[in-house]
């Protein structure tokens, strides 16, 4: 039985309460949601944080008492995300590593997202891969189209990404890939033989695409950064019944969750 890594991203930086009133926002919200999710399986926590009007914010006291609180609560892995939001500075949002969180995300390339602008400039994509590398922090790379895997390998071949390559295969961004299952095996097929990855469904693909994910050998996320529904029509009731749909879906083909001490190892974290 092949072991799969779940991964719980609880908030994301653009739903709102609005969107759906069980969203966790702040830092004691975000630290229970994760637990509850540990508990149903999930072995690594993707973090984006809110300020106290619920923006999306690089604040490090707040990251590092939402560090602090989850930690009390669970081992959890966490992965701190560098994205944080589209009106969050390069600089502010690259500086969440100095937290030095076991995991954080590093995006490589700028691109239109929605109907604004997600910006990574080169030079200060490479600067941060270095900085990760200096404090000893594994990198999810989030690749939303073809090119962005082209400038993860140009950067592994400067030396600054080492070890196993993991990837997160987003589809479904407006600007970005379409969510098709053509276009994630189009994807995978074009990884490093050595690369681990998941698939990021955004939206009312994120069930199917996560299944199909799944059955190629690919680990998988779920939560509502991802999507807020479980159905068409149907809001989820907060991350819980997410986690607990993907657990029993890899169970149902017969993959086994990996714990946090086994993601750990796993991951190369």
């Amino acid at each position: 039985m092949s072991t799969v890594v779940l991964t719980i991203a609880p908030t994301g930086p653009i739903a709102t309460k609005r969107d759906n009133p069980h969203l966790p926002t702040q830092p004691n919200e975000i630290a229970n949601a994760v637990a509850e999710a540990y508990e149903r399986g999930a072995a690594v926590a993707h973090i984006h944080l809110r300020d106290q009007h619920d923006r999306p914010t690089a604040d490090l006291t707040i990251a590092r008492h939402t560090i602090d609180l989850i930690r009390d609560r669970c081992p959890i892995l966490i992965q701190l995300s560098t994205g944080v939001g589209l009106s969050v500075p390069f600089e502010e949002r690259a500086a969440l590593v100095e937290l030095r969180p076991q995991m954080a995300t590093l995006n490589p390339c700028s691109m239109s997202f929605g109907a604004d602008e997600f910006r990574n400039p080169p030079e200060k994509v490479a600067r941060l891969a270095a900085r990760m590398q200096d404090l000893g922090i594994k990198p999810e790379l989030e690749i939303y189209d073809t090119g962005h895997l082209e400038e993860c390998l140009r950067l592994r071949d400067k030396g600054l990404i080492a070890g196993t390559p993991q990837f997160s295969i987003v589809l479904g961004v407006r600007g970005g890939m379409a969510a098709t299952p053509q276009n994630l095996i189009t994807m995978v097929d074009r990884l490093p033989d050595d690369a681990i990855w998941q698939v990021i469904a955004i939206g009312r693909h994120n069930l199917e695409l996560t299944a199909i994910g799944l059955a190629l050998g690919g680990n998988a996320r779920t939560g509502l950064e991802d999507t807020l529904h479980l159905g068409k029509g149907q809001l989820a009731p907060g991350n819980n019944p997410l986690v607990e749909r993907t657990a029993r879906l890899a169970r149902d083909i017969g993959r086994r969750l990996a714990s946090a001490a086994e993601a750990q190892l796993l991951l190369e974290v």
